[in-house]
């Protein structure tokens, strides 16, 4: 099976914000943990995330990426929000592989909220030939926008911002860091993120 390319050229993607169950580790004061992984060879620091195979739902390509990238199954999560439309971001011009075809030119992604069941857990980044991720941590919420790539950045804002209702249902999520205005415009244009249903 391969992914969906839409018609503009954007591969149909999903992307996982896998939080931390509440438990040893948490402290109150910075709220609960996500997941960051690091790209195998160092390339920097991401949530899971991938495309959609044609015949897949979305929902099922969340479950089969989460298992594929991180060795997490479906069990030992809960489902806690997704955003309610697709976020998109435009790759820079030398990330483009124009032999592929259909061309790629970006990712529409729908972002999925997650919570692990398991605490501790254990990851497995060896279910596939080619592991995305080598390392990870727990990071803050907001700290992912800060250490993504900077062409990710907008979309990453995004779908945290929307996503924040759901990770701290009583309002209480954490305020904004000193450099988030910073960091979020260093996207430019190029990554400009947009919503549509």
């Amino acid at each position: 099976m391969s992914d969906v390319i839409d018609a503009d050229g954007f591969r149909t993607n999903v992307g996982i914000v896998l939080m931390r169950s509440n438990g040893a580790g948490d402290a109150k004061s910075h709220g609960p943990r996500v997941f960051l992984g690091r790209r195998t060879g160092g390339r920097g620091w991401q949530f899971p995330q991938g495309g959609v195979r044609e015949g897949e739902s979305v929902e099922e390509a969340v479950y089969r990426e989460l298992a594929e990238e991180i060795g997490v199954e479906r069990p030992g999560v809960e489902l806690l929000g997704q955003t309610s439309g697709w976020l998109r971001y435009r790759l820079p011009p030398r990330y483009i592989r124009r032999n592929q075809q259909p061309l790629c030119i970006g990712q529409k992604q729908r972002w999925f909220l997650l919570r692990l069941r398991l605490d501790p857990v254990s990851f497995d980044f060896e279910r596939t030939s080619e592991p995305e991720f080598e390392h990870w941590r727990w990071a803050s919420w907001w700290e992912p926008v800060r250490e993504v790539i900077f062409f990710k950045r907008p979309v990453y804002a995004a779908a945290l911002t929307e996503l924040a209702a759901n990770a701290f249902p009583e309002g209480n999520a954490p305020a904004l860091p000193s450099w988030w205005d910073k960091v979020t415009a260093s996207g430019g244009p190029r990554a400009a993120a947009s919503a549509s249903n």
